[in-house]
Formats: structure tokens, C-alpha cells, sequence
């Protein structure tokens, strides 16, 4: 895989700043978004980025207050539709990676989104519960560490509150959706395209 430090996941990537712009069609006009190396997706909005964004049924799952999470937000692509989707909610971009965090709260200016608070995992309240968590997850940390990421913030979640999870069917689509259903968090298939599955997982809540 070459030096781990020019990948996604690495928490200071070592390869050279090679800054590109794209642009996506948010809620509300478009949204410009700087990507830069050693961040994922460099220069486009990836497939399976888009397909959570567009799918309408992850709209309609978000609630219109409280706090959202981004979990693994990159450059800020989702954590920015969010945002624009829902001016009165506080989205939370969390990464790890030092550049990816720059990014996001750069873009967030840019497109003047003032409800983002880009943080690293360690940084966010501990009395925070979500109301929703939204991610396109660093799958290449390997099943252990994913899922030890996704038990974190799960046991996070009130009861009502929900997952929303994209991920490539070659990268263990259907065995994560069998894992978090196994853990106590019923998962159910919204929607795939392109070989990525949109998966949402539901927190019960004390009446079920």
C-alpha cells in the first residue's frame, strides 16, 4: 500500500499539498468544495458520497434540530450537505486526519455554513448524544478498528436515533449490515448503485 502517511486515514499525511476544487448541487444552489491529497476523494465527489446525499430517503430520516454527526468527513462533502440541508441543526465533522480537518472548516466558511464544528474524535463533548450519525467511513482501518468506531458512537445515539452508512459491497457492505443488526441496532438496506450499499441503522427506543 505504499507510505501509510500519504493515506486518507493517516492522521498527518506526508504527501505534497495538490489542492483541487469540485463543485456539487446541495439543498439549496450549489457547494464548492477544496479536496487536497492525502485526503479521500481528491478532486471529486465519490460514487458513494453521492449516493447518500441524493438518496431522499436520507433526508427524510434527518431531523430538523439537534446535533448531527459526520463520522471520517474528508474534505466536508456530507458534513456540508448537512449543514445546507439543515440550517438548524449543529453538525459535528469529525476526523482524524489534520489536513481533512482544515479542509472541512474551510470549505464550511466558503459556503458560509456556520452550524459546522470540525473536530478531532477526542474533542467532542462527552455529553454529546446525536440525533443522527451520518458516514461514508474509513473502511481501510481494517473490520476491527471500524468496528470499534461504530460501537463508540452508536452507544452514543438515544433511543429513536439512527446510522446512516455507506459502503461498498466489495469492502463488506452485507456483512457490516449483519454485524450492526447482531450488535442490537436493527439495519436495513435503503438503497446501492455502483457496487455501494446505503445502509441505515435504528437505535430502539424504550417502547420497542
Amino acid at each position: 500500500m505504499g507510505d501509510r502517511n500519504g493515506h486518507y486515514f493517516s492522521d498527518e499525511p506526508t504527501s505534497a499539498s495538490r489542492p483541487r476544487e469540485y463543485v456539487f448541487e446541495g439543498p439549496a444552489g450549489p457547494i464548492t468544495v477544496t479536496s487536497d491529497s492525502g485526503v479521500f476523494s481528491h478532486g471529486r465527489l465519490d460514487k458513494a458520497t453521492a449516493l447518500l446525499i441524493r438518496n431522499p430517503q436520507v433526508a427524510a430520516l434527518l431531523p430538523g434540530t439537534g446535533d448531527l454527526v459526520d463520522l471520517g468527513c474528508g474534505a466536508g462533502p456530507i458534513a456540508l450537505w448537512l449543514a445546507a440541508s439543515r440550517p438548524h441543526c449543529t453538525v459535528w465533522a469529525v476526523d482524524t486526519n489534520e489536513r481533512a480537518l482544515a479542509l472541512t472548516a474551510s470549505n464550511a466558511r466558503r459556503n458560509n455554513l456556520a452550524n459546522v464544528r470540525v473536530v478531532r474524535p477526542q474533542d467532542v463533548p462527552d455529553d454529546l448524544r446525536p440525533t443522527a450519525v451520518v458516514s461514508n467511513p474509513p473502511v481501510r482501518v481494517g473490520k476491527e478498528s471500524l468496528h470499534a468506531m461504530l460501537r463508540q458512537w452508536m452507544a452514543r445515539l438515544n433511543g429513536g436515533a439512527v446510522a446512516v452508512i455507506v459502503i461498498g459491497r466489495h469492502l463488506g457492505a452485507d456483512s457490516l449490515q449483519a454485524w450492526l443488526t447482531s450488535e442490537g441496532w436493527p439495519t436495513e438496506r435503503l438503497g446501492s448503485s455502483g457496487g455501494f450499499r446505503l445502509l441505515v441503522a435504528r437505535v430502539r427506543s424504550a417502547a420497542d
